[in-house]
């Protein structure tokens, strides 16, 4: 999972492979944008977006400041967006985004409970990871394309899951979307 869009967006560990995902959502944007916004899974626009810090600086800051028209702006500016960070002078810079200092598992816990909508998570393997382990998640929509890196970030590891297929579709390029859904004990 990681540095999907951009060379140097994240050579942490040596990774020099970045930029590999573009190819693939440029050749097919519609399986793109409904990955990105959790769409594909229920036709409705997202509750609210979560981030990790460097994945809103990266994605947030590339899609609102691209001058090409592209799918993702709307749903960007639209939607609450909120941050984990551990920065607590931290300064964000896009409209309806909301800092979650040092506090993330405990807020997502309580926008779980209230019910507004789901939140997507994009990228931000780490706070997906805790997410998982607080039992915070209940759904995954993961996109598959079709290249095996070989090195790089990975999306599970450590927690245990077991998952359901809700359902799955292929788009004519080769993206593979998913829902899977989290048994519970």
């Amino acid at each position: 999972m990681q540095a999907p869009a951009g060379p140097d967006e994240d050579p942490r560990g040596g990774f020099i492979r970045g930029g590999w995902a573009t190819p693939y959502l440029q050749a097919d944007p519609e399986a793109a944008m409904a990955a990105f916004t959790g769409r594909a899974a229920h036709g409705a626009a997202p509750g609210g977006m979560l981030f990790g810090h460097r994945t809103y600086d990266d994605v947030v800051g590339y899609w609102l400041t691209t001058t090409e028209p592209n799918p993702f702006s709307e749903v960007l500016r639209a939607s609450p967006k909120y941050v984990a960070t551990r920065d607590p002078d931290v300064e964000l810079a896009w409209p309806a985004s909301f800092p979650l200092v040092g506090e993330a598992i405990q807020t997502v816990a309580r926008l779980r409970e209230q019910g507004d909508g789901d939140l997507v998570v994009l990228g931000s393997g780490a706070l997906v990871r805790d997410l998982a382990a607080a039992g915070l998640v209940d759904r995954y929509v993961l996109t598959t394309l079709p290249v095996v890196l070989g090195q790089g970030t990975r999306l599970f590891a450590g927690t245990p899951l077991d998952l359901e297929v809700r359902w799955s579709t292929t788009s004519p390029s080769g993206i593979v979307t998913t829902e899977y859904a989290v048994r519970r004990p």
